[in-house]
């Protein structure tokens, strides 16, 4: 009858041990998944920012191009129209200004 307590105990304490193993193996898995995860966290935290970052660097710059063009547009509306300096070029084809004489150069030119 020792034979078969020794063989139950003996048994009994494989599967306590097997137990044991098995929880040891799960608790080092927890850890390690814990672990994982706040790198992950951490991680995530950080391109968060580096994103929140570079969308404020993009805001401003549409910021800064949106007030360019409104001024740029500002100072196209100034500026002359290509009929109207195609009309103020023939006017001066019309005026010919170099063609006038100068009244010494009329008295010059009667005096010869």
């Amino acid at each position: 009858m020792e034979e078969g307590e020794n063989a139950a105990n003996y048994y009994q304490g494989s599967n306590i041990r097997d137990l044991e193993e098995r929880q040891r193996i799960l608790k080092d898995r927890l850890l390690l998944i814990g672990q994982n995860l706040i790198e992950f966290k951490e991680n995530n935290e950080e391109e968060l920012l580096e994103i929140k970052k570079d969308l404020e660097i993009l805001k401003n710059s549409t910021e800064k191009m949106h007030s360019f063009l409104e001024s740029l547009s500002g100072e196209i509306s100034k500026l002359a129209k290509k009929e109207d300096l195609e009309i103020l070029k023939k006017q001066a084809k019309m005026f010919q200004p170099l063609e006038f004489v100068k009244k010494s150069e009329l008295e010059k030119l009667k005096k010869k």
